[in-house]
Order: structure tokens, then sequence, then C-alpha cells
């Protein structure tokens, strides 16, 4: 087992990508390696999207960083779950996919949407194998403040993964910023993937996250965050990244004008406020190096 900053053979590695399925707990996980060198930074993503729509985001990265993104049950290239599963099992797959693989020290955790919810519960389960926290358009599970009705009904089945030209009737309405101006972008970004994601794969989603929240760990949560949104997001009106600023006890809230998918179809912009975070961190917290040009109050 190596650390995941001193890996023999890493200047080899460097640059180099990896794919495979691993299996953790009995089930099979589709896991995405791009190689480098320092904290690894592990990507945990929306519902229902596969490994391959961060690929935006992962190319305006730091193209030294290792970067890590699984593919959950039901979901691009893993099987499904043969149980539905919760938030708390996710993250222990998670923690010992990690290991297995060679990655036995600290990491960073980026959560984008639904996967925000996975890197909350991995950094509560795993305080001291979780540096920092990077949290993008997401909030604290069921309790928190709903985004737009019309918006989260049409997310309620997975058609936009199925069908791409209905994703790119709806975008506008569900996703805002960006795609306001030009839908074809999240046709283009589907279109990424490489297997659409099973019905059950994506019911066990839904399940996962109607009876979870974090509201009463965030205060637990002792590792720097930074929190992404956007204030043109339907799915996560921006109440909640204020309330999860000021239950964290080490957060900053980075506001941008796009909406929910902006990650990825503006990661030129948001790459590098992840990349000055990680970097970082308490110098961002402290407010000497502006991770944003405003913050939500």
């Amino acid at each position: 087992m190596c650390s995941n900053t001193e890996r023999p053979g890493a200047e080899l590695s460097r640059g180099r990508t990896e794919q495979r399925l691993v299996s953790i707990l009995g089930q099979q996980i589709r896991v995405d390696v791009r190689w480098g060198t320092g904290v690894p930074l592990v990507l945990c993503n929306g519902i229902g999207a596969s490994l391959e729509v961060l690929d935006p985001l992962v190319a305006q990265l730091d193209p030294d960083s290792t970067v890590v993104r699984i593919d959950v049950p039901g979901t691009g290239g893993s099987p499904n779950s043969p149980l539905p599963y919760g938030f708390p099992y996710l993250a222990t797959v998670l923690g010992r996919l990690l290991r297995k693989i060679g990655f036995s020290g600290q990491v960073d955790v980026l959560g984008f949407s639904w996967g925000g919810a996975l890197a909350q519960q991995f950094a509560f389960q795993h305080p001291r194998r979780c540096r920092t926290m990077i949290l993008v358009a997401t909030g604290t599970g069921i309790l928190m403040v709903p985004g737009d009705p019309r918006a989260l009904l049409k997310m309620l089945t997975p058609r936009r993964f199925l069908d791409h030209e209905y994703a790119a009737r709806i975008a506008a309405d569900i996703y805002g910023g960006s795609a306001r101006d030009d839908p074809r972008v999240v046709r283009q970004l589907l279109g990424r993937q490489l297997m659409a994601g099973s019905r059950v794969g994506y019911l066990h989603q839904l399940m996962a996250g109607s009876v979870w929240t974090s509201l009463p760990a965030l205060p637990l949560i002792r590792q720097p965050t930074l929190i992404i949104a956007g204030a043109d997001d339907p799915i996560i009106p921006l109440a909640n990244p204020r309330i999860m600023r000021r239950l964290l006890p080490r957060a900053v809230v980075h506001l941008h004008t796009g909406g929910h998918v902006d990650l990825i179809t503006n990661a030129a912009e948001l790459a590098p406020v992840i990349e000055r975070f990680r970097r970082a961190p308490q110098r961002v917290l402290d407010g000497d190096c502006p991770s944003s040009d405003s913050t939500a109050d």
C-alpha cells in the first residue's frame, strides 16, 4: 500500500489515466484515476451521471493533480446494487476503494449536486483522511430549502440521461445558468456518457437522498470547506449555501452568476477557484487569498 504523495514510480505514472472495476463489499465500482502528484482530488458526481460527464472539469484542473472519479452503483459502468443503500454505506465503500487502489492517506473530496451528500458523509466518517471538502451546487439533503418544484419534478426520472434531446428541452428550467443561453451544451455534456445508468440505480440514488440530511453533522465537520454556488440555480436556492456556511466551522462561499451545471459547462472559470483553495485552504478561509469576487451573506 502506498501513501498518497510518495507513490513509487509516481514520476513515470504522471498524466496516465487508468480505468477499471474494483470489488468492494460485494459491489463492483468503476473507478477512473488520472495519476499525478500531491493530495488526490476525489470527485463525487451528480445523480444519474457517469464519470465521463466530469471530463470538462478534469481537463481544466491542474494537470499534475491526481484525480479520482467513480461511478456509484447503477450509474455508468458500475452494476446495480442488489439492495437500496444509504450514504453512510457509500462513504464506507469509497473509503475502502481508495485504500484498495493505493490511496491510504489524505484526500480532498469534491461533491457535485447529489455527490455533495456523499462528500459531506465521507468528511464526517473519515475526518483524518479528508483534508479539505469542496461542495458544488449542493445542499443538506432532505432538510434543506427546496428548489423550484417544476425543476424538481422533472428530476424524478432518469429520462434526461436516456433522451438527450429531451434533456436539451428542459435544460434551462432545471439547470439555469449557461443552459439558458445554449441548451445544446447539456445535450453535448450527457452525450459524453459511454454508458447510461439504470432506472434501478437512479431509484436507489433518489432513495438515498430522501432519508439523509447533514444538518446535525455539519458543526462537527472541521475540514476547511469551499462552497461553490450559482446565483441562477433552480435546484439549489442560495439560502442553502448560506446555511451551510453558518453551520460548518471552517467554510467560505464562492458565488458565481451561473446555474446548476456550470461546474462542467463553465469549468474554465471554476476550476481555478478549486485549485486556488486546494493550494492554500487556510489563506482562502482567512481572506488573504480570496476564492471569489463575491461571497454569499
